[in-house]
């Protein structure tokens, strides 16, 4: 155990802030979990109090975490959120606008023109510039970036998801002129690695995207694997030693050098999960798995819309072959298994040679999910041995802004798979027919 390098990681998710104090070997010295309401309403609003999501969160966290570490102070802390996200501030850097997110609608574009095609940040843009009080925007990186040290700044890759408004290095004037803000208005953009400030003895990065963290300590990487992200989102790569091109998924480079992670993200996670659960009275996760495996009915996982494959704000969800002996847990495990179909079909779309899952996230604590992950896909699953993954990479991330590390290229040595969940005999060929009248559905 090396005292001496501890750092710290803080992830702004959809339901909470998650934090983790990590030594330099990697061992989680604490973690904390800060819950926060998100606001959806209606299917086209997805929003945060960004005042206490973004800022009180984020504070309580760093404050919770660090109590208890003895020794030498923090080396470093990095804020990791999910994007792309914005609130508008005063000239005090106060939040006075809700902290618009991820597939809200007032990220579309409105019309045929230029409005439709400027993406989904420049949407926010749009709709927050005329709001009372509105000096600057800033997404949740900035916001807690600023409460943390003083400085309203974000990461590279915070600024590049937010193309194209930004090219990750500065921002696209013309585009700020047309919204009716100036860059100034906008955080400065600073290489993630960069410290920014201090807190309490520790360096301050200028943050990044909780994906990049996640995959930055996943123990998996290689050829073959698939990396399910199980959060609110649910996000599944299937990594390649090639650079393809699948209508409707994405394709960019991973943390792994020469590897590229072909997949995208899904409304049928967390988000879903968590609606049927309400909806259904919380079954017991011990009444799932004994279920009759050729007895369930088929979700359509569109709550709010789908995102990939399907690019489709207006989908629905659809509850499929419902009978008259069918219980809350028989409604609450198909929707584990639609999460599960999602993977399949986006393994199915890439058309590349799955080996084996790698499982990462806060679903990851459910037996249920991680079974119905492995009976769908029919493929092994390795079970990440920690549930707060975006945390723990932003913690490495710390690493490299406090100079303990030249880069990220080692981190994976901080991924640990807790267990391995196998799919079940005699439910393939169950699942197989459930899967294609999810096809049918979907496709339809």
């Amino acid at each position: 155990m090396r005292m001496d390098e501890v750092t710290v990681g803080i992830d702004i998710g959809t339901t909470s802030v998650k934090a983790v104090a990590v030594d330099g070997d990697g061992e989680v010295l604490s973690r904390v979990r800060i819950p926060h309401r998100v606001v959806s309403t209606d299917p086209g609003r997805f929003e945060h109090d960004p005042q206490a999501a973004w800022v009180d969160g984020v504070m309580g966290a760093w404050e919770q975490v660090t109590a208890g570490i003895a020794g030498p102070p923090v080396a470093a802390v990095t804020v990791s959120a999910m994007v792309p996200s914005m609130c508008g501030v005063d000239s005090a850097g106060a939040p006075v606008t809700p902290g618009l997110l991820y597939g809200d609608a007032r990220g579309r574009g409105v019309g045929t023109g230029a409005e439709a095609t400027d993406g989904e940040a420049a949407g926010f843009a749009r709709w927050l510039a005329v709001r009372d009080g509105v000096e600057a925007l800033w997404p949740a990186q900035a916001a807690a970036n600023r409460a943390l040290c003083g400085v309203a700044a974000i990461d590279s890759s915070t600024a590049m998801a937010m193309t194209p408004m930004s090219d990750g290095q500065g921002w696209a004037p013309e585009l700020l002129d047309e919204i009716g803000m100036t860059s100034e208005q906008f955080p400065a953009i600073i290489p993630g690695a960069t410290a920014i400030g201090g807190r309490d003895g520790a360096l301050v990065s200028a943050g990044t995207i909780d994906a990049l963290g996640e995959q930055l300590v996943a123990p998996c990487g290689d050829a073959g694997d698939v990396l399910v992200m199980c959060g609110t989102t649910l996000l599944p790569w299937v990594m390649t030693d090639e650079w393809v091109e699948i209508d409707g998924l994405w394709t960019f480079p991973s943390a792994r050098a020469g590897i590229m992670a072909v997949g995208g993200a899904s409304n049928a996670g967390g988000l879903f999960i968590d609606r049927v659960r309400a909806l259904v009275g919380d079954p017991a996760s011990e009444d799932l798995l004994p279920l009759d495996p050729g007895d369930l009915p088929v979700w359509l996982p569109y709550p709010r819309g789908e995102r990939t494959p399907l690019h489709d704000p207006d989908r629905r969800a659809e509850l499929l072959d419902l009978h008259v002996g069918h219980t809350p847990a028989h409604v609450l495990m198909a929707a584990y298994e639609a999460a599960g179909f999602v993977v399949r079909h986006h393994i199915d779309l890439a058309g590349l040679d799955a080996v084996r899952i790698v499982a990462v996230g806060g679903g990851t604590q459910s037996p249920a999910w991680m079974q119905a992950l492995a009976d769908t896909t029919g493929l092994a699953v390795d079970v990440s041995a920690e549930p707060y993954s975006a945390a723990l990479g932003a913690a490495y991330h710390s690493r490299v802004t406090a100079g303990l590390e030249a880069d990220t290229s080692q981190a994976r040595r901080w991924g640990r798979v807790s267990h391995r969940v196998e799919p079940r005999a005699g439910h393939a060929a169950a699942a197989e027919g459930r899967y294609r009248r999810f096809r049918e559905g979907t496709d339809r």
